[in-house]
């Protein structure tokens, strides 16, 4: 990102993409292996794993009361095991090219090797702020729920007005508090790794820079999730559930590229989420002090860090 910090707040969404796809161009071969080694895993197992759980599906409504109990508890199981690794190749993900796009805008030599280095002091941070996030989406997930249930009552009970009512709560509940929520989980995440806040702090700090750009938020949310639940959708219709209709040839070429397409979505969706930081930050005239965001990733590389780097990070305006 070669503009100052008091231009990056006039940045549109058209911008922000092209600077986001811009930055691999400065440092290939750190992207490249970064890709490689966490984004192109976490890409494959998201879609892959539909490939092991549809046919135990598919097993338990075929088997009887005993082999079901065994076949539940190996999707059960599975399916932890799936959950444990998202989660975890999505946080180093996250922290790699976060801290990769912060050492090139601060002049940092960049290597796949220090981003790999600076990983665990970073990881701790971003669990943290998971965690928040977690209890958040609990409470989002509970109303959501509620209003589903709400809905079901109405169409029990033939009750227009309430299905209305429920119908639109839904709608809300999804298309805004849930964009809303990832978009603010996704800028804390970013917060977590460049300033000296994580968990409640970073979500709060979040919140405070989304305002006045939350609706920009929301689009490239929105965007995102809507590739991604495409491409989860075909994969499913042709690699999944296609047999009868596609030969194996046929579905190994789409399932490629769908693994392909998403491997590029999650790798811009990082880039564009540590662009949009900076935007908001000249946004709010929250000036970012190079020398001690340079200072503060060092940290990560157990490199000497002075007293002062965090409070002129914090505090600095334009």
């Amino acid at each position: 990102m070669d503009l100052a910090n008091e231009e990056l707040q006039f940045l549109s969404i058209t911008d922000i993409l092209k600077e986001a796809t811009s930055i691999p161009k400065q440092s290939p071969k750190a992207f490249y292996l970064i890709t490689l080694t966490l984004i192109f895993p976490l890409s494959f197992v998201i879609l892959a794993h539909s490939l092991f759980t549809h046919p135990l599906y598919t097993q338990i409504q075929a088997s009887d009361a005993r082999q079901a109990h065994h076949q539940w508890t190996l999707l059960f199981t599975f399916q932890f095991c799936y959950l444990i690794f998202i989660f975890v190749f999505s946080l180093l993900s996250t922290a790699a090219v976060v801290f990769t796009v912060a050492s090139l805008y601060t002049s940092k030599p960049v290597s796949y090797a220090s981003t790999m280095a600076a990983i665990p002091r970073v990881f701790k941070r971003l669990f943290i702020t998971f965690i928040w996030v977690s209890l958040l989406m609990i409470t989002y997930y509970a109303v959501f729920t509620a209003a589903v249930v709400l809905l079901i009552i109405a169409v029990d009970k033939q009750n227009s007005l309430l299905f209305f009512f429920a119908l639109v709560a839904i709608f809300l509940l999804f298309v805004v508090v849930h964009v809303y929520i990832t978009a603010l989980w996704h800028l804390a995440s970013v917060v977590s790794v460049l300033e000296p806040v994580y968990g409640f702090a970073a979500m709060k700090k979040s919140y405070e820079l989304l305002k006045g750009k939350s609706k920009i938020a929301s689009v490239l949310v929105f965007v995102y999730l809507a590739i991604c639940g495409v491409v989860s959708v075909v994969f499913g219709a042709v690699v999944v559930n296609g047999g009868e209709t596609y030969g194996v040839f046929s579905r190994i070429v789409v399932g490629g590229f769908l693994v392909g397409v998403l491997v590029i979505v999650n790798l811009i969706g990082l880039l564009v989420q540590s662009v949009f930081y900076y935007v908001c930050k000249s946004y709010h005239h929250q000036g970012i002090d190079k020398s001690a965001l340079y200072d503060h990733l060092g940290g990560y590389l157990g490199e000497y860090v002075p007293l002062k780097s965090s409070i002129q990070m914090e505090n600095l305006d334009l």
